[in-house]
């Protein structure tokens, strides 16, 4: 197995529950997720399987989707109903045309401050596990990327979000800001996670399904991982050499893709520099390496940083 699998995590559970459920049923191949889900929420969660475990963290660069319901006139210290709520019946009730305003000024580029209960790492353990044990945490603000919030319904106190955010954007914080932009309170009542860059709720399968069925059937490739990236094309001879650890020469190729829409732009061109990566492709289509572009005293080439071997089969 060297793919990806779509899963759907039910709330009240884990993402390393669903991680550990995968891991037992596809032994002795490894299992990473790409992206943490609160156990209060559900959706997406992309499993790396077998190799391509080592791949997860190019996914959680993917953009993100999220449904998401708040409820105004409240809020918790969790940001959602894990904590105890304090109720502000005072707060006014924003106009749905406030809320598109806050909306659009929410969107780009922010700066937001995630909840102490979020799962972010702070020295080494997440700032939730650290609460939770009677710590003081102070979250440091981030930036994050925010492509698109859109309120799909406004019946107060009930708000319906749609967002569309980047990688390490917290959906919590952007409906309590959102909230607090218009002079009131919100609480999260519910979070779906819709996408993951080509990966769709429609097609992830079920808690039941990763129990029960057989898994492999539902391994994608891995290259679906890395679509994001130049791709440098290479031969079989070049495949045996960057799993061998030697270098490659050649131009990468990439089309940006939409974080909206997911359309992809004109192809552009990629030459190896010591800030670049790439994904090298073999001309099957299968993901070969990860390589990074080193400039020396001759040519600019392309070296393996993340190798994934063939079967000897696959070599021929």
């Amino acid at each position: 197995m060297f793919g990806f699998i779509n899963c759907m995590k039910p709330s009240g559970m884990t993402s390393r529950d669903l991680v550990n459920i995968a891991a037992r049923r596809v032994r002795p191949h490894k299992v990473g997720h790409s992206g943490t889900l609160d156990p209060l929420a559900e959706g997406v969660l992309v499993l790396g399987v077998g190799r391509a475990s080592r791949l997860t963290s190019f996914v959680q660069n993917y953009p993100k989707q999220y449904l998401a319901s708040f409820r105004f006139g409240a809020d918790s210290e969790s940001g959602d109903l894990e904590q105890p709520l304090t109720e502000y019946p005072d707060d006014p009730t924003p106009t749905l045309d406030e809320l598109i305003a806050a909306a659009k000024s929410l969107t780009g580029e922010v700066v937001q401050v995630p909840s102490a209960y979020s799962a972010i790492w702070i020295d080494g353990k997440r700032a939730c596990d650290r609460i939770r044990n009677g710590e003081q945490v102070d979250v440091p603000s981030r930036k994050v990327q925010v492509y698109e919030y859109k309120i799909l319904k406004y019946d107060y106190p009930n708000v319906e979000l749609d967002i569309t955010c980047g990688s390490g954007t917290y959906v919590r914080s952007l409906g309590v800001d959102l909230a607090a932009n218009v002079g009131a309170h919100a609480v999260m009542t519910n979070l779906v996670r819709t996408r993951v860059g080509p990966f769709h709720a429609a097609d992830a399968i079920s808690i039941d399904q990763v129990r029960n069925d057989d898994l492999e059937p539902f391994v994608q490739l891995a290259r679906l991982g890395v679509e994001h990236l130049p791709h440098l094309s290479v031969n079989d001879e070049e495949a045996i050499r960057l799993i061998n650890g030697l270098n490659v020469f050649g131009t990468a190729h990439y089309t940006p893709i939409d974080p909206l829409t997911g359309g992809e732009g004109p192809i552009e061109s990629s030459q190896p520099t010591d800030e670049g990566i790439a994904a090298a492709i073999r001309t099957d289509g299968r993901l070969i390496a990860i390589v990074r572009g080193k400039t020396k005293a001759y040519d600019p080439a392309w070296y393996p940083e993340r190798v994934f071997p063939l079967e000897p089969r696959q070599l021929s």
